[in-house]
């Protein structure tokens, strides 16, 4: 049988990769459907053993879920929460790459900044609430300064490594040619460590999300970790369920409309150069 000269699989000697989607994505699809399903009617069991204000059911909580939505304060509570994150976020990760790459470009800085990234790490997210409370008061930089001291580190000691593993060849010849520190960081040492980074940004976005609710709840007076303070104060059980699900909604969210396409978007040469 001839072989197709177009084909991947002819010019590299290997069997085609099975392509995403098809079949194979619609199974998937359907499995997780049917997990889901399972999840539910678990739920639902477990619920009829219990009372309402220990495991309300699905249809429950899905009555204060719909009733939170209709509410004017819900959309702001949440938007509240979101920007809070998105801020302290990004600041995670402007001074995570800078330092990372400082880091990473210089064994004297890494050798002398090395204890100190280890006792930011072994710092909790619920001890830097309280310092911020402390220092912040009841504001947003309660918030944004949890979420910042949670994600730069993850950020920064990724970028970190990352920046250790560019090939001392091309620094070398950079050097050769007198290339400017600056360029060599942006041309040779940020294309390598772009690919760890991004995964890791989506890690630190998701626990910077989970830690947002310890800061607003002891923290703040808005934001879905404050709303879930106050029903569990009033015992109403079935809208933490429901604002619990919200927030969960809406990173599953962002993770499969937003930051999956666009990491596969970016980094489609990873996997063309892995089949090849």
């Amino acid at each position: 049988m001839a072989m197709d000269p177009t084909d991947p699989a002819a010019a590299t000697g290997r069997p085609a990769l099975p392509r995403s989607g098809g079949p194979r994505g619609w199974r998937i699809a359907a499995l997780r459907l049917l997990l889901l399903a399972a999840l539910l009617l678990a739920w639902q069991v477990a619920s009829w053993n219990m009372p309402a204000f220990v495991l309300p059911g699905p249809l429950r909580v899905w009555e204060a879920w719909s009733n939170l939505v209709a509410s004017p304060g819900f959309w702001k509570d949440l938007g509240v929460t979101f920007e809070r994150v998105v801020i302290g976020f990004l600041l995670a990760a402007v001074v995570g790459v800078v330092l990372g790459l400082a880091l990473g470009a210089s064994e004297t800085l890494g050798a002398m900044f090395e204890p100190v990234l280890t006792v930011i790490n072994t710092v909790s997210s619920t001890i830097w609430a309280i310092f911020a409370l402390i220092w912040f008061g009841l504001s947003n930089w309660t918030t944004i300064f949890v979420v910042f001291m949670t994600a730069m580190p993850l950020i920064l000691t990724t970028v970190w490594q990352g920046a250790k593993t560019v090939n001392a060849d091309y620094v070398e010849l950079a050097r050769t040619f007198r290339m400017p520190r600056r360029q060599v960081l942006l041309k040779i040492y940020l294309p390598t460590i772009l690919p760890p980074f991004f995964s890791s940004a989506r890690l630190a976005f998701g626990f910077g999300a989970r830690v947002s609710l310890v800061a607003e709840t002891l923290g703040a007076s808005s934001g879905v970790g404050y709303r879930l303070r106050q029903a569990a104060d009033l015992v109403q059980t079935d809208q933490v369920f429901a604002w619990t699900l919200t927030l969960v909604t809406l990173m599953l969210a962002l993770e499969a409309l937003i930051l999956k396409p666009l990491e596969n978007r970016l980094f489609r040469w990873r996997r063309r150069a892995g089949e090849s």
